[in-house]
């Protein structure tokens, strides 16, 4: 089986049934450059493989992604291949699919989300408690501490901003196949980048990256994914999951 089969979940609408769960995990990623070594789908396999490794801990369900959102600032002809929608459609997607999740019988929702630029599900999150649901991202800026700090990652969160240590090292230990030659000597910092949703990514790098892939490691990928399967715990304390 290839590596993007498993970014699907598999199981039969019985398996889910005899599962019972009462928490619902919807990974959302991306479709954007991530550099000339890692692919397009990067912040999607990232957002399903916290996701798998959460529904392998816990009995949730497990949804397929949506693999498509909010990546304007990455929309570039030197950069081709990123595909972007509204943060009006990702709004309205997320909140279609919370809805089918309801009929089903299905309150509580927790969005993994793969990518920084989808602002909008912060508001999903935020109106979905007047609505009868109950809804989280994950994982939140704790939980990324927490594991920056579990895995000894050596840039900070704010310099390792797009293909960096953090990124690289999470496919390294879940998909290292998918992982080009080149992210050895692919480090960029642009720590002054205030205006970056004005002038897009472009303005800030040339190779794509913000951030230090040199670094990354397969140890580390794999002690970030720990510790965030121990972090989320909290979350199904506070959803009643």
């Amino acid at each position: 089986m290839n590596d993007s089969a498993y970014l699907l979940p598999l199981a039969t609408t019985t398996e889910v049934r005899d599962r019972r769960a009462e928490v619902a995990l919807l990974p959302i990623g991306s479709f954007e450059q991530h550099g000339p070594f890692l692919p397009l789908a990067t912040d999607t396999i990232v957002a399903c493989t916290i996701a798998g490794a959460l529904a392998d801990a816990h009995p949730v369900l497990l949804l397929p992604p949506v693999t498509v959102s909010c990546s304007h600032e990455h929309e570039t002809p030197a950069w081709p291949g990123t595909v972007s929608i509204s943060a009006a459609t990702l709004y309205a997607v997320v909140r279609d699919i919370a809805a089918s999740l309801q009929r089903s019988g299905i309150t509580r929702i927790v969005l993994v989300n793969g990518h920084g630029g989808n602002y909008v599900l912060g508001n999903v999150v935020q109106e979905a408690a007047g609505s009868g649901q109950r809804m989280a991202i994950f994982p939140g800026s704790a939980d990324w501490e927490a594991a920056w700090a579990a895995a000894g990652l050596a840039t900070s969160a704010w310099s390792d901003m797009h293909a960096g240590e953090l990124e690289t090292s999470i496919l390294l230990h879940a998909h290292p196949r998918l992982v080009r030659p080149g992210y050895e000597s692919g480090d960029r910092l642009s720590d002054d980048r205030q205006h970056l949703l004005t002038l897009g990514m472009a303005a800030y790098t040339e190779s794509g990256i913000i951030g230090r892939p040199s670094l990354a490691s397969a140890g580390k990928g794999k002690a970030v994914l720990d510790s965030l399967v121990r972090s989320f715990g909290d979350y199904l304390a506070v959803l009643g999951g």
